[in-house]
């Protein structure tokens, strides 16, 4: 498969990196063509300029200043997410790709005002991720991250498309066997993608 990875980290020796990397280096390993998308060091702007809102249901082009991401998107059988919960819900860099990627006439279309997913090039999906606190604690919360990735990303890709999500809870309490531990089980989903 054609697998888009989509890392957002700006810390190029956190927990988070050594995550990134092994991901890249498994699904390679395992005859993947692998399109590794680090958006802090592509430099991905996730603001969404005011030309950009006026412009959003209109049909965008190869001017668009996000369009080689949305190639990359469209390219891709397989989606995987890599990166920390910060405040309870994505990176902001993370945040900003779906707000200025996912367009209308990408991930979805709009047919009399009702929203139509068509991300259908996605036949599968995998996030893994980190949180400073503990699975209760974000239970409490409700889990932003992982209901986004669980229910609106899956409901955008491909119907039916498998989706897995793998978090590291309690990382502020993590000790050198939990960290071995995930990094093992992210290896091992990973080698099966």
């Amino acid at each position: 498969m054609n697998i888009l990875v989509l890392y957002a980290h700006p810390v190029e020796a956190s927990f988070n990196a050594g995550l990134h990397r092994m991901i890249v280096e498994r699904l390679t390993a395992a005859g993947h063509t692998v399109d590794d998308c680090d958006l802090y060091a592509e430099g991905f702007d996730p603001r969404l300029t005011r030309h950009e809102r006026l412009d959003y249901h209109n049909q965008r082009g190869p001017a668009d200043a996000v369009a080689p991401y949305v190639e990359r998107l469209l390219r891709a059988d397989a989606l995987v997410l890599s990166y920390p919960v910060w405040n309870d819900g994505f990176p902001a860099i993370l945040k900003g790709f779906f707000d200025r990627v996912f367009l209308p006439g990408v991930s979805f279309k709009l047919v009399n005002g009702k929203v139509q997913p068509s991300l259908h090039n996605i036949r599968k999906v995998a996030a893994v991720t980190t949180y400073g606190g503990s699975r209760f604690r974000a239970m409490l919360m409700g889990d932003p991250p992982r209901r986004l990735i669980k229910r609106m990303l899956r409901a955008t890709v491909k119907p039916g498309a498998p989706v897995t999500y793998l978090a590291h809870y309690a990382m502020n309490l993590s000790t050198d066997g939990t960290r071995d531990a995930f990094m093992a089980k992210v290896a091992a989903r990973m080698e099966a993608f």
